[in-house]
């Protein structure tokens, strides 16, 4: 991966972009001497958001069954009580 500094970056944008969007090489974008940020292809986001959503999902399943194995009152209960 090559890295950057922030002032070459911002001189080469338009180039840098191309090679990311085409190429699909990964570009580290540094200041003084320390990584800030990444220029990725969008693929490599939508694979990190798919494995966050991944997560969440399991997350969420665990706090689901967690709540049952505790006996927790219904979502719906909880709305009805609640007036909504």
């Amino acid at each position: 991966m090559e890295a950057l500094t922030v002032s070459k970056a911002r001189e080469m944008f338009a180039e840098t972009v191309n090679r990311v969007a085409y190429t699909k090489e990964r570009v580290m974008v540094e200041r003084r001497g320390k990584a800030v940020v990444a220029m990725v292809p969008v693929e490599d986001v939508e694979l990190l958001q798919a494995l966050e959503d991944r997560m969440d999902l399991s997350d969420a399943r665990a706090a689901i069954a967690e709540a049952k194995k505790k006996g927790s009152k219904s979502f719906s209960k909880l709305k009805k009580e609640l007036g909504l």
